[in-house]
């Protein structure tokens, strides 16, 4: 009898399927459904089916324990610190930390399921990457938490920037990878390029787009270039992962100008308005850009941050009022996703926002304009309604994206000596505090 979990072949009229057989959901009892081996689900009902043979029977003893993909594993929620010769068994080799956040870098698939579950423990995690341990010793790991990037926000940001603090504060670490999931990783990335001051060694964020336990998984690649990025002289935050679609390099990406391009190719991150600052091979680094330089000292931390600020996109038709919700609901700060150039709606139009975008500013509302493009900036002097834009006090970002804008206006309105005067808040937003403005942009 086939089981879910089970290697099987369903034979129908014309034709036979290979693949794991899965649980069907309560509500589809007469559907049955298979995984393919190109890592695609497919469902058949079971009047259709001819004979359902088993090739090999799931064995238990290698699935993940874990029963909810979205609870971590009680053995996987603590801090581990192991000794390095448990997992590096590298002798004289660099020693870096590793920060486990979650993500499908840090979970397997579930036959029984059709879906991923987290990895229970971190040595979980080191057997399907023993590629990682040869350039380096992984001789500490953190685990403040296990979550998928979408139910992550900035108290989880601030986590992490404490668990990089405590590592990078032990002079026996060169640097740190911190495993994540990919959609939400560039607001991380951005986060972290902020909390972090005086950042004097490599932080690493990585990723896969493919769960480990596949054939096409991009996670060994992006482990073991990040593994080299870790131990560089490279002094930022920075993103690491495939530049292609294949095996071959990856790209070093500064955390405030990347972002997620395609929702499953390897490759999917991209540098916008700039370039990568490295290539990364398996066993070198080509360096494309300056950078700043690993140096002594110690990490300071900046963690304060401004809840009440919003990402808001303008669309054709849109109700200026929308600016009066967030006001209303206390809100500190907008930043308005706008046309290519800046615009909006403005008083000629039948949902004119002139006066309602200087109604709220005078109130105290900070407004910050971004455009949609992805590539390019901002630049309201150029047409007459874009001028009219600019009197009623809105705060131009130029090349900034849409997501570290977020994150940085977040980051200024934390500091309440910044957020009282609009002029030090515009001062700030302009300040090139992690390589967030480009004067020259590059695709």
């Amino acid at each position: 009898m086939a089981n879910a979990g089970d290697y099987v072949e369903i034979h129908l009229s014309k034709i036979i399927y290979e693949g794991i057989l899965l649980e069907s959901p309560e509500s589809e009892k007469g559907l049955v459904l298979l995984k393919l081996d190109n890592g695609y689900n497919i469902g058949f009902k079971s009047k259709d089916i001819l004979e359902i043979k088993v090739i090999k029977k799931w064995a238990t003893s290698s699935a993940s324990t874990s029963t909810n993909a979205k609870a971590p594993s009680k053995n996987l929620t603590h801090t581990s610190v192991p000794k390095s010769d448990d997992l590096g068994k590298s002798g004289g080799k660099p020693k870096i930390a590793m920060i486990i956040t979650g993500g499908t870098i840090a979970a397997r698939l579930n036959s029984k399921k059709g879906g991923v579950d987290w990895l229970d423990t971190p040595e979980s995690l080191f057997k399907f990457y023993p590629e990682i341990f040869e350039k380096v010793n992984v001789s500490r790991v953190e685990v403040p938490f296990m979550k998928a990037s979408e139910d992550m926000d900035y108290k989880d940001w601030q986590k992490m920037a404490k668990a990089v603090k405590s590592v990078l504060d032990d002079p026996k670490i060169e640097g740190v990878i911190i495993t994540h999931g990919t959609d939400f990783l560039h607001y991380t990335a951005a986060a972290l390029s902020f909390f972090l001051r005086d950042l004097n060694k490599p932080v690493v964020l990585t990723y896969s787009q493919r769960s480990i336990d596949r054939a096409s998984s991009d996670a060994n690649l992006n482990l073991r270039c990040s593994a080299l990025a870790a131990i560089s002289d490279i002094a930022e935050v920075i993103l690491v992962g495939h530049a292609t679609s294949n095996d071959d390099y990856c790209n070093a990406m500064i955390g405030t100008k990347v972002r997620k391009f395609h929702s499953s190719r390897r490759d999917a991150f991209k540098v916008v308005n700039d370039g990568p600052i490295a290539k990364i091979y398996p066993d070198r680094i080509e360096v494309l850009k300056e950078h700043n330089i690993r140096k002594d000292g110690k990490i300071k931390l900046d963690l304060k941050f401004e809840e009440k600020v919003a990402l808001l996109k303008f669309y054709p038709g849109q109700d200026p009022d929308i600016l009066d919700f967030y006001f209303n609901l206390g809100y500190k700060g907008v930043v308005l996703e706008m046309g290519a150039l800046g615009h909006v709606h403005t008083k000629r139009a039948r949902l004119g926002w002139t006066k309602k975008l200087k109604e709220v500013q005078e109130k105290g509302l900070i407004v910050c304009g971004v455009t949609q493009c992805i590539y390019g900036r901002t630049d309201p002097l150029v047409y007459s309604n874009g001028r009219e834009l600019l009197a009623t006090g809105i705060i131009y970002l130029e090349d900034m994206l849409a997501e570290t804008a977020f994150v940085k206006l977040g980051w200024v309105l934390g500091h309440v000596e910044w957020a009282k005067d609009k002029e030090k808040v515009k001062e700030k937003m302009f300040e090139n505090i992690a390589g967030e403005l480009n004067d020259r942009l590059l695709e």
